[in-house]
């Protein structure tokens, strides 16, 4: 399995025996080290220094979690800081994979190092602002904070692409727009929703206090999102990336489409520990995209299925790609709450695409690998069973104990893991006749290989936090969020006069509930476009950090629901997150699917496009979660309060109702369907999104049930040669 934080060797005769990557991998490597974890190739004391600060940086976050009372601004601002010194050194103004950058060019010594000055400058002289100043910026501060936003812009711009930089600026400029603001002049009462602000007041709001860039969203990155990433990195450096491959291909391997079983089932594993779309579709891809391909999968549907599971690796709690730290937060929520109510919509999702690949491989007529060829899975899990231990003990603590909190837990972890990387490479080293002080230098060097894995992966997600806290902070000073709200509130109240007036002309209907319901689906669905148009250039944390902040709270609005209760609120925020996860496999800007295209040599678009198909089931089940908050295991108006049986019960219709999406946005479910075969099954799904009445649920089994057994009659009365396999 290739290591995305390894260096790549422009001469494949340099790649050690037995490892040497295609062309395609190559690619694939290079694009995601571009858009993740830096594009330059530095060498001798430039590498250096870049492993050092990396270094430096994650002993300084397991410091800080270790005391656990490091005043909270320092915190976000070191924070920042080293953010800023790694951004400006390895990531490229301009990247171009397959031709990366060996030196820092002289202007980003000089802009690494007046970004980290800013925030160091903040660090010294914030209790003066806060105390001295009452709060109260002088020129200095104006100037050196004006700086820092400059140049936190540039950095975002770098890291994860001009969406962030574009958005940001937008809405600074309204900030300043206004009678009293920087930009004078009356837009009108449509569009001038605030009095303005002045660039003073701008800078004060986004850099000398907790409610703009170093708000809510880079303290969670500070103080819980680091330790995570660093925990997967280790744990990727252990070796448990490949083992889980390993036990996935020898478990599904040889079944009907098994490689791409496998492939789903390893991206579900490798989920629990990486948020990254793009760096599983690289991890994993270079061995199930060919073996997919091998068994009879064309490129773009091999390339495809590795993105739609990659992607989703992002709903498998603990990590789920960062936000889930951010949405316990903002629901105001313990931690082990939220992966609770996650998980089973995650294992829904992740059974409803082995469902997906299960039908593509019989539309396709393929088989799986010879057993002879895969991994025994008794040996491979005996061989691995160890790697359990870590992960074992952080879902444990997490979701048993009510007083561990995610920071302490995932410290304890990493923890544990170096002291067992120790042990392993000892270990491993003796029994190949190398000294104990060999495996020693052999395990610190991988640790420092992790360190510097985990740190450079942790760069966009900082910036990415902080940057999103400029917009966070513009919609509260001008309470931008309000005026959003009475526009779409214009909206829904027009389409509920409309629908009431057209359904009110049909007798034995209830208007008003079916004009309400249809009002609520205008708002999901203009929520859900936003956050696919966001998310095409953002990444998911970033994504969902904006829908939280503007798209949320409307939603919150329209529903009549209570913006502070939590037990309302969590479906809201699961809506808008998984349709930004949605965003990664979204063309023309699927990322991840350029990865695959790389490695399987498929076109990309084709890919995102084929991927995207895959990933429709992903928007039913953001709106079945809306609308039938017991998925999230909400009941009696409390988290975690849905009853062992009804949750069971709630799981098997909501599962039968993505098969059946499934099986009609695929058009074959035994065989192909027909027109009418499709639409029953889409009818079905759609009344097991809310599988309140019994007597619902049992037509919409029956529905699908008439379906099935009427293909297998057509089946019989063919000619065998013409009937795909079912088994």
């Amino acid at each position: 399995m290739s290591d995305p934080t390894r260096p790549i060797s422009t001469d494949p005769s340099l790649e050690p025996p037995g490892t040497e990557m295609t062309e395609g991998e190559r690619r694939a490597l290079e694009i995601v080290e571009a858009a993740e974890t830096g594009g330059r190739k530095l060498f001798s004391w430039q590498k250096t220094l870049v492993t050092v600060i990396a270094v430096a940086w994650c002993v300084y976050q397991m410091y800080a979690a270790q005391v656990g009372n490091i005043d909270t601004l320092t915190l976000r601002a070191l924070h920042l800081a080293f953010a800023f010194s790694l951004a400006f050194l390895v990531f490229p103004f301009r990247k171009t994979p397959g031709h990366p950058q060996t030196r820092v060019p002289w202007y980003d010594w000089i802009l690494g190092t007046v970004a980290t000055g800013t925030a160091i400058y903040l660090i010294v002289q914030y209790p003066s602002i806060a105390t001295v100043q009452g709060g109260v910026l002088s020129n200095t501060d104006v100037w050196i904070g004006s700086g820092m936003v400059v140049l936190l812009l540039l950095a975002a711009w770098r890291t994860i692409g001009i969406a962030m930089p574009i958005v940001a600026s937008v809405f600074m400029l309204y900030a300043l727009t206004g009678p009293r603001g920087l930009i004078r002049g009356d837009l009108g009462p449509q569009l001038q929703l605030h009095a303005g602000q002045t660039w003073p007041q701008v800078v004060g709001q986004l850099f000398a206090n907790t409610e703009g860039i170093f708000g809510t969203a880079i303290g969670v990155s500070a103080q819980i999102v680091f330790l995570f990433v660093l925990f997967g990195a280790i744990f990727d450096k252990l070796g448990a990336g490949d083992w889980f491959m390993n036990v996935a291909q020898g478990a599904l391997g040889g079944f009907r489409g098994g490689p791409a079983k496998a492939s789903v089932l390893s991206s579900a594993l490798n989920g629990i520990i990486s948020g990254s779309a793009v760096s599983n579709v690289v991890t994993g891809g270079n061995i199930t995209i060919g073996t997919m391909k091998r068994v009879g999968y064309s490129a773009e549907k091999a390339g495809a299925i590795e993105v739609a599971s990659s992607s989703n690796g992002q709903l498998m709690p603990p990590v789920m790609g960062a936000a889930a730290f951010i949405m316990a937060q903002n629901l105001n929520i313990e931690y082990r709450t939220l992966i609770l109510a996650a998980a089973i919509p995650a294992f829904l999702c992740y059974g409803a695409l082995l469902v997906v690949v299960h039908l593509e491989a019989l539309k396709l007529g393929l088989k799986g690998l010879p057993r002879n060829e895969l991994p025994r899975v008794r040996q491979t899990l005996l061989k691995g069973w160890y790697y359990l231990l870590p992960l074992g003990y952080l879902i444990g603590t997490l979701t048993i104990n009510p007083e561990a909190t995610p920071e302490r837990v995932a410290l304890n972890t990493i923890f544990m893991m170096i002291v067992m990387m120790f042990l392993q490479e000892v270990y491993f080293g003796t029994r190949r006749g190398h000294s104990v002080g060999w495996g020693l230098r052999d395990a610190a060097t991988k640790l420092i290989e992790a360190f510097e894995g985990g740190a450079r992966s942790m760069i966009g997600i900082a910036i990415a936090t902080a940057a999103a806290g400029i917009i966070v902070g513009i919609v509260t000073i001008t309470g931008l969020g309000f005026g959003l709200a009475d526009i779409v509130q214009l909206v829904s109240d027009g389409v509920r006069t409309l629908l009431t007036g057209v359904v009110g002309l049909i007798p034995g209907l209830n208007a008003e509930a079916i004009a309400g319901f249809g009002a609520i689906l205008i708002v999901l669905m203009m929520a859900q476009l936003i956050a696919l148009i966001l998310g095409m250039g953002l990444p998911t944390t970033a994504n969902y950090i904006l829908m939280s902040a503007l798209i949320v709270p409307i939603i919150a609005r329209i529903a009549g629901l209570d913006n502070t209760n939590p037990v309302q609120m969590l479906p809201v925020h699961m809506f808008v997150f998984y349709f930004g996860i949605m965003a990664d496999s979204t063309p023309p800007v699927a990322l991840a699917a350029f990865a695959a295209a790389a490695i399987s040599g498929g076109n990309p678009v084709a890919t995102g496009v084929q991927a995207f198909k895959y990933e429709l089931r992903t928007a039913l089940l953001a709106y079945m979660m809306f609308f039938n908050p017991q998925l999230l295991l909400i009941a009696n108006d409390r988290l975690s309060g849905l009853p062992f049986g009804e949750a069971v019960l709630m799981i098997l219709f909501a599962f039968t109702g993505l098969v059946a999406f499934s099986a009609a946005t695929m058009r074959f479910l035994h065989r192909k369907t027909n027109p009418v075969q499709a639409l029953m099954l889409l009818v079905a799904s759609f009344m097991l999104i809310i599988p309140t009445h019994m007597l619902v649920n049992l037509a919409a089994l029956g529905l699908i049930a008439l379906v099935y057994f009427w293909q297998k009659a057509g089946s019989r009365r063919e000619p065998p040669s013409s009937v795909p396999a079912t088994t």
